[in-house]
């Protein structure tokens, strides 16, 4: 069940970042076409600069899915080293806890705002503000679904507990062996041995 729910959310999790990167494209199309008619034509586009806002709405709100899925938003790297390896475990629920009553309230609230602006139309469009309210709540729902899939996959030992670092964190390591670790180090020209 677990394997199925993990494979769910992977398609999910895919599907968010493809609707983000179209969304990032259209967002800088859009506004290197606004600077193209404001200011290369003289004739400023009067829909383009809502549509590349709405558009990189749509690419943060769809991308933080997968940016929950990689720990990246909930890592404070310095908490990991300090908390005790056989507690990494409970902080790991805890950081889950708190993302899911954020995200939760991100669903709420940005329902009632989608449904709150669905009578208004954006400026330069005739199109509904719902449509760029909607991100909140469903990019909200997807990073809920990625969160959740992030600790069962830890609670079942398939991925390690706390934030993936990758090759960041090895970059790291070996910059630290290189660098001299104090200032007589530098006057002799590296550590001692």
């Amino acid at each position: 069940m677990v394997d199925l729910f993990l494979r769910f959310e992977r398609q999910l999790t895919r599907l968010a970042m493809v609707v983000a990167v179209v969304m990032l494209v259209v967002s800088v199309s859009f506004s290197f076409y606004q600077v193209l008619t404001r200011f290369v034509f003289n004739a400023p586009s009067t829909w383009t600069e809502v549509a590349a806002r709405t558009a990189m709405i749509w690419c943060v709100f769809m991308a933080a899915a997968a940016t929950f899925r990689g720990g990246y938003m909930m890592a404070v790297e310095a908490i990991y080293k300090v908390v005790p390896q056989r507690l990494l475990l409970v902080l790991e629920i805890a950081i889950v806890l708190c993302c899911l009553l954020v995200l939760a309230v991100l669903v709420h609230y940005g329902i009632l705002m989608t449904r709150r602006v669905a009578n208004q139309t954006m400026s330069g469009m005739n199109i509904s503000m719902a449509y760029a309210y909607a991100a909140i709540p469903i990019g909200a729902g997807f990073a809920i679904v990625s969160v959740i899939a992030r600790l069962l996959a830890q609670l079942t030992g398939r991925e390690a507990v706390g934030p993936d670092l990758g090759e960041a964190e090895v970059e790291m390591h070996d910059l630290r062996q290189t660098m001299p670790e104090t200032a007589e180090d530098v006057e002799r020209g590296g550590p001692r041995s």
